[in-house]
């Protein structure tokens, strides 16, 4: 699994947790949010940002690309940063222009902003959904990639929380 960097910064004990009505954890993501239903993106919402939290960072991605027998790389299916701290969730099949307000987007691999469900070539694939409390408010990145968002959290990382899915295609 992919670690953010942070540092020397020690993340708060205070346990921030990422949970999802649309799938359980360790469970299977539905259909409708991937490429083979709708492509909507799931339901997210999550409790305890650490007293200082100034906006949290959402990336989900998956680790297992192309192929989870050989992962040779990690997709990136989702980048949203600058949400409020006071926003304590993700409705399912979240419109652009109703994510919460100060919130921006990062481009994820198919080089465009939005969420892209799982869409795997071969296997069942993890799709990691990655929660961060920062104590900063990030400058307008201009659609930064996930390592762009990455390099600009270091030193920023309060806490973090993860949930996640699978996803397999029909035959």
């Amino acid at each position: 699994m992919n670690s953010l960097p942070l540092d020397g910064r020690k993340e708060s004990p205070v346990s921030l947790t990422l949970s999802s009505t649309s799938f359980p954890a360790a469970g299977s993501i539905p259909v409708r949010c991937s490429c083979d239903g709708q492509d909507i993106s799931p339901q997210l919402a999550w409790t305890d940002p650490p007293t200082g939290t100034q906006s949290l960072v959402l990336i989900v991605d998956d680790p297992d690309a192309p192929d989870p027998a050989a992962p040779t790389m990690t997709w990136v299916h989702w980048v949203l940063y600058n949400l409020p701290p006071a926003a304590a969730s993700l409705t399912e099949a979240v419109a652009d222009r109703d994510l919460p307000p100060g919130t921006r987007q990062g481009l994820n691999d198919w080089q465009r902003t939005g969420y892209r469900g799982p869409c795997p070539p071969i296997g069942r694939h993890r799709y990691v959904h990655k929660l961060y409390a920062l104590d900063a408010l990030l400058p307008d990145l201009k659609r930064p990639t996930k390592p762009m968002l990455e390099r600009a959290m270091q030193g920023h990382v309060l806490a973090h929380a993860e949930l996640v899915g699978y996803y397999q295609r029909r035959s």
